[in-house]
């Protein structure tokens, strides 16, 4: 019987660590499902997902528990539940303006009250052309309810980018052709 296993790593980063987690997590007979990595100021941080046979899974975690002492933190955790899929679909959201504390907050909020599920973000801050100052930079997928409209959500969205002074576009995620 299979069992899946998420993994989060953090660490200073160095040449050979995803290598290592590799090797480790082969090594112990486990397949690599999905990730996704990145480097943040200075530390690798990523997150994973490794399926095992469910006798092998306490070996695998002392195994990638023995990477801890290259200066990693290590989390596993189960990922056994087993849940009935949401009916819905996709969304992309592209966030640009200038930065300043609270803007993610203001649009996670809208997220939120709309019960929609944050499925992957990214953001970063970067300078604004000809001297213009910092800019603040997210795209985000969401998944949509079914209940919710895309047009009522678009127009809160709105209102907030209005309010916050910033450009946001939100689109139906299409597949990928």
């Amino acid at each position: 019987m299979l069992t899946t296993l998420v993994m989060t790593v953090i660490g200073a980063d160095r040449t050979g660590l995803v290598d290592s987690l590799a090797r480790t997590i082969a090594g112990q007979g486990g397949n690599w499902l999905e990730s996704r990595m990145c480097h943040l100021g200075g530390q690798f941080a990523g997150l994973m997902r490794v399926e095992i046979e469910a006798d092998k899974a306490d070996a695998l975690r002392t195994a990638v528990a023995a990477l801890s002492e290259a200066g990693l933190q290590i989390l596993i955790q189960a990922d056994d539940a087993v849940t009935a899929a949401p009916t819905g679909s996709l969304a992309m959201v592209d966030l640009v303006g200038q930065d300043r504390p609270g803007l993610l907050r203001e649009i996670t909020g809208v997220f939120a009250k709309h019960g929609l599920n944050v499925e992957e973000l990214e953001s970063e801050r970067t300078a604004a052309p000809l001297g213009g100052g910092t800019l603040f930079k997210a795209n985000a997928t969401v998944f949509v309810p079914e209940s919710v409209s895309l047009d009522t959500l678009g127009d809160d969205l709105e209102k907030i980018a209005n309010d916050l002074l910033v450009d946001i576009q939100l689109a139906p995620e299409t597949a990928a052709e």
